[in-house]
C-alpha cells in the first residue's frame, strides 16, 4: 500500500530550504566538521604507529555471516520501532498496523541517515499522513518516544553496571567502574527528571505554555509561541501513554528493542574472531553509550561523532588496538546507522517520495502548525 503522500505535492512545493535556514545549515555543518576533524586528528596523533596496511588487512579477515546478522537485528529493531509506534496511537487509531508503520520508520530513518538533522521530522510526518492525524500530535509522540528510548537504554546501562558488576569490571581497565557507576548514577538521575518534567507537562502543560508565551515572547519573533506549542505537542503526546498496559508495553517493547542494538553491536565485534573484541553483552553497552554520546556530532551521509567515539572506547576502556579499533568503530557506524539506507531508498522509489522534498514538506508542516510564517520559495 503506498503512502497517502501524493508525489505531486513532493514535487510540487518547496524544493530548497529558505535562505537563512541553509546558512544556518551551512555554518552548523561548518562547526560540526571543524570539531571533528580536531577530534580526529588529536586520535590520530596519539596513534603515531597507526598501520594502514594493518588496518585493511584486519578489514579483509571480517566474518560477513555476523555483520549479516547484525544487519538483520537492526532491522528486526525497526519493526519494534513501528510495533511501539501502534501501540503509542491505540487511544487515537486503535485498528492501525504495525506493518502500515514499518515503511515509514525505514524511510524516516534513511532520511536522517542522509540529510541529518533536516530528515529528522520525516517519520513522523509519514505517519501522520498515512494515519490522517494531525502532525503536532506525532511530533508529540515523536518527543515522548525520546523518552523511552533513553529510558530503555538507561535501565539496560544500570542494570549491568550495578547487577553485573563482574562483567564491568573484567574489562582491561577495572578501574573504571568507579566512573562508570557515577555515569549510571547520573543516568538514572536524568531519566527521573525527565519523568518528572512529562508528569508536570501532563498535568499542567497548558498553563505551562500560556507562561512560556508570556515570558519569552518578547526575546524574538515568535520565540515564546514556537516553545510552547513544542509543549503541547509533548503533553500531547504524553496522553498516548493511556493506563498501566500501554505504559508496560512500551517499556517491554523500548527495553527489548535496545536489547536487540545491543546484540547487533555484539555480532559486529565478534565478526573479527579476535580475542581483543571478544566483548561480553554488558559490556557492549559502555560501546552503545559512546555510540550515542558521539551521534550529537554527525554530518550527513557521512556520521563522524560515532565513529570517533565508538573508536575511543575501543582503544581506551578495552585496549584494542588502533587499527581494529577503527575498523571496528566504522563498521559498527555502517551497521547500525548506514545499513537501513538501501532498503529506504528502495521503499521511497516505491512510494514515489523524495527525501529531501519530504524534509522541506515536514519543517513546512511543523512552520505551519506553530504559527510560523511560511517559508519563501
Amino acid at each position: 500500500m503506498e503512502l497517502p503522500v501524493p508525489a505531486s505535492r513532493c514535487r510540487g512545493r518547496g524544493a530548497s530550504f529558505p535562505p537563512f535556514m541553509d546558512k544556518k545549515r551551512i555554518l552548523a555543518s561548518v562547526v560540526v566538521f571543524l570539531i571533528l576533524a580536531i577530534l580526529v586528528y588529536v586520535q590520530f596523533r596519539e596513534w603515531r604507529a597507526f598501520d594502514w596496511g594493518v588496518f585493511r588487512d584486519l578489514s579483509r579477515q571480517i566474518r560477513w555471516l555476523h555483520v549479516v546478522h547484525a544487519v538483520a537485528w537492526i532491522y528486526f529493531g525497526y519493526v519494534l520501532r513501528a510495533i511501539r509506534w501502534k501501540i503509542f496511537l491505540l487511544p487515537v487509531r486503535p485498528k492501525a498496523s504495525y506493518r502500515g508503520l514499518i515503511a515509514p520508520t525505514i524511510i524516516g530513518f534513511t532520511g536522517l541517515a542522509l540529510l541529518g538533522r533536516p530528515g529528522e521530522l520525516i517519520r513522523p510526518y509519514l505517519i501522520s499522513k498515512r494515519e490522517n492525524l494531525p502532525f503536532s500530535s506525532q511530533m508529540g509522540v515523536w518527543a515522548v518516544e525520546r523518552i523511552f528510548d533513553f529510558g530503555a537504554f538507561t535501565v539496560l546501562m544500570v542494570l549491568a553496571i550495578f547487577f553485573l558488576p563482574s562483567a564491568m569490571q573484567s574489562i582491561p581497565h577495572p578501574e573504571y567502574y568507579h566512573e562508570f557507576r557515577i555515569g549510571g548514577i547520573l543516568l538514572l538521575c536524568a531519566v527521573l527528571g525527565l519523568v518528572g518534567s512529562a508528569v508536570l507537562v501532563g498535568q499542567n502543560g497548558e498553563a505551562i505554555a500560556a507562561w512560556v508565551e508570556k515570558r519569552f515572547g518578547h526575546l524574538a519573533a515568535n520565540l515564546g509561541q514556537r516553545i510552547a506549542e513544542r509543549v503541547r505537542e509533548f503533553g500531547a503526546g504524553l496522553r498516548i501513554v493511556h493506563g498501566p498496559v500501554s505504559l508496560t508495553l512500551s517499556i517491554v517493547v523500548s527495553i527489548a528493542m535496545w536489547f536487540v542494538i545491543a546484540v547487533a553491536y555484539q555480532e559486529v565485534t565478534h565478526s573479527y574472531g579476535t580475542a581483543a573484541l571478544d566483548i561480553t553483552r554488558p559490556q557492549i553497552l559502555l560501546l552503545m553509550g559512546a555510540s550515542i554520546f558521539g551521534s550529537m556530532l554527525q554530518l550527513p551521509g557521512i556520521g563522524g561523532g560515532s565513529q570517533v567515539a565508538t573508536i575511543a572506547a575501543l582503544t581506551r576502556i578495552f585496549d584494542v588496538p588502533p587499527e581494529m579499533a577503527a575498523s571496528c568503530g566504522i563498521l559498527l557506524w555502517l551497521v547500525t546507522f548506514a545499513a537501513v539506507v538501501p532498503l529506504g531508498l528502495m521503499l521511497a522509489h516505491h512510494e514515489r517520495l523524495s527525501l529531501r522534498k519530504l524534509s522541506v514538506e515536514s519543517h513546512r508542516a511543523e512552520g505551519e502548525e506553530s504559527g510560523d510564517p511560511p517559508a519563501s520559495k
